[in-house]
């Protein structure tokens, strides 16, 4: 079934849009791809393969028709009918029209005079150029098999004063075996880790701390996850003192490896008004039962005072179907504010609101996701299984993340539920 709609749905492609034989790489494709596909598609980066000069995207001519068509490509997975998002990444219909129509073409190159100037990007980052950066002092080996624990090492901050960053990135040096990278600030006084060695890595542990440790989320990396570009005015505080707890988790895939990731940040420029930090509606209560293929888990997060919504991050595992985040208002009105129907555990996208969403106090976000545990599911590693909440790619997890702006001059704490203030949780596990 799924070979016949591909079909129909490439056919049907070649029919509304119909080949235009002036359509050309230089003049008409370059652009697209400059604009949707290369900062994935360039050396260093996520894809497996470069899109800067027709050499390299003339092989893959039948592939990107086929990809864009079916809208995998670029990837996007928000409801269009709910919320609107300032870094869509879907294609519009007139460049899939142009994509296609060069394909039928012939995907002929054209007059080189005819392209774009190249995009100039930082050396090896996403951000702009790092005022500074940590490294793992040593690089780690992964197994070619088994599980491996989480792993935790410490880096000295070296932060002499209160530092405001406004902008992240996580480099991972072995994106093969790199799952997900988060880097923790440890404020001064904090016991975790406190006899841990700097530099040496430490298998997550009872006495070396839980995930997260209570730490503030600073920095992560998971496939699709983009590197953290804040508005002027915004930023995330480090504290004088502090320093940073990396979070590694490695995935063995039948070939041993080495990795030694590495962040760089920046810091904010001119004064900032608004702190931002990472919350979530989450729950590590469930049972997925064996072979069920629409299993529903919920999960809410009430605030105990007003705060802006800037950002939302659905995160589940390999099961996961489909992810909705809504507003209950103190009004009693209701609001979807992001739908993902069709959600890919390869792709850990950030939606970023294109405009402030202002919650009052007692706002209640509400989340609600679907489990596929059928043997229907091609990426089910067992459904003869019933899961539960773990932290390997073939257990699962249901996690509604956001990210949260207040005042500066105000403590995480104003907005946590009256009822209980616990330390805000961390992305990406």
């Amino acid at each position: 079934m799924r070979t016949a709609a591909i079909a129909l749905a490439l056919f049907s492609g070649a029919a509304v849009y119909a080949a235009t034989p002036t359509v050309t790489y230089s003049k008409d494709v370059a652009p697209i791809l400059q604009k949707n596909c290369e900062q994935c598609h360039r050396a260093g980066e996520a894809a497996p393969m470069t899109f800067r000069s027709y050499k390299e995207v003339r092989p893959y001519a039948a592939a990107i028709k086929e990809a864009v068509l079916l809208k995998k490509m670029p990837p996007w997975f928000a409801d269009p009918n709910f919320g609107h998002f300032s870094n869509d990444r879907s294609m519009s219909e007139q460049d899939i029209k142009t994509l296609v129509a060069w394909v039928d073409s012939g995907a002929k190159e054209g007059n080189p005079k005819d392209l774009p100037k190249p995009v100039s990007y930082v050396d090896g980052w996403n951000i702009d150029k790092p005022e500074f950066q940590i490294e793992m002092a040593q690089d780690y080996k992964i197994p070619a098999s088994g599980t491996i624990d989480y792993q935790h090492i410490l880096v000295k901050g070296n932060f002499e004063k209160d530092t405001w960053i406004s902008q992240a990135e996580v480099r991972p040096g072995n994106r093969a075996l790199v799952h997900h990278v988060i880097a923790y600030v440890r404020p001064p006084g904090s016991k975790w880790m406190q006899d841990a060695v700097p530099g040496v890595p430490y298998a997550k542990n009872k006495n070396e701390g839980e995930s997260g440790g209570g730490g503030e989320f600073l920095a992560g990396y998971a496939p699709g996850f983009l590197p953290m570009r804040l508005d002027a005015g915004r930023a995330l505080m480090v504290k004088a003192g502090s320093d940073i707890v990396l979070e590694l988790h490695y995935t063995a895939n039948g070939k041993e490896g080495l990795d030694r990731t590495k962040i760089g940040f920046v810091t904010a420029k001119g004064p900032v008004t608004e702190r931002v930090f990472v919350m979530a509606a989450q729950n590590g209560r469930f049972a997925i039962p064996a072979g069920d293929p629409n299993y529903q888990v919920d999960a809410k997060f009430q605030f105990g005072g007003d705060a802006k919504i800037i950002s939302f991050t659905p995160h589940m595992h390999l099961r996961g179907k489909d992810f909705e985040f809504r507003a209950t208002y103190p009004t009693g009105e209701t609001e979807t504010l992001l739908k993902v129907p069709h959600y890919d555990f390869s792709w850990q996208l950030t939606y970023n609101e294109s405009k402030d969403l202002v919650v009052p106090k007692g706002t209640v976000i509400a989340c609600t996701a679907h489990y596929d545990n059928s043997p229907n599911n091609p990426n089910n590693p067992d459904p003869t299984k019933v899961i539960k909440f773990g932290e390997q790619s073939w257990d699962e997890m249901m996690i509604g993340f956001f990210q949260v702006a207040i005042s500066a001059d105000r403590p995480i704490s104003s907005i946590m539920p009256e009822r209980r203030k616990p330390a805000a949780p961390s992305p990406l596990p």
